[in-house]
């Protein structure tokens, strides 16, 4: 998955998914990374895209960036 800036979405980059929401990707199976708090085996059933997480609205599975979507802060 990539910004619309057409940068890579990556493991421990901290993004912006609408107003006060932000959260880490903690999983890119685009990329084959998966944190440690959540392995591989727990999520490879999900085929494509990212998965962020927040404190707002807990997980979040994307499979394609929304409009809002954009890197806040890299690792």
């Amino acid at each position: 998955m990539k910004y619309a800036n057409g940068q890579e979405v990556r493991l421990g980059d901290k993004v912006r998914l609408w107003s006060n929401c932000y959260g880490v990707v903690v999983c890119s199976m685009d990329a084959g990374d998966y944190s440690s708090a959540f392995p591989k085996q727990d999520w490879q059933y999900l085929t494509s895209g990212v998965i962020i997480k927040t404190e707002k609205a807990g997980l979040i599975h994307y499979i394609e960036p929304d409009e809002d979507f954009e890197l806040y802060f890299e690792r």
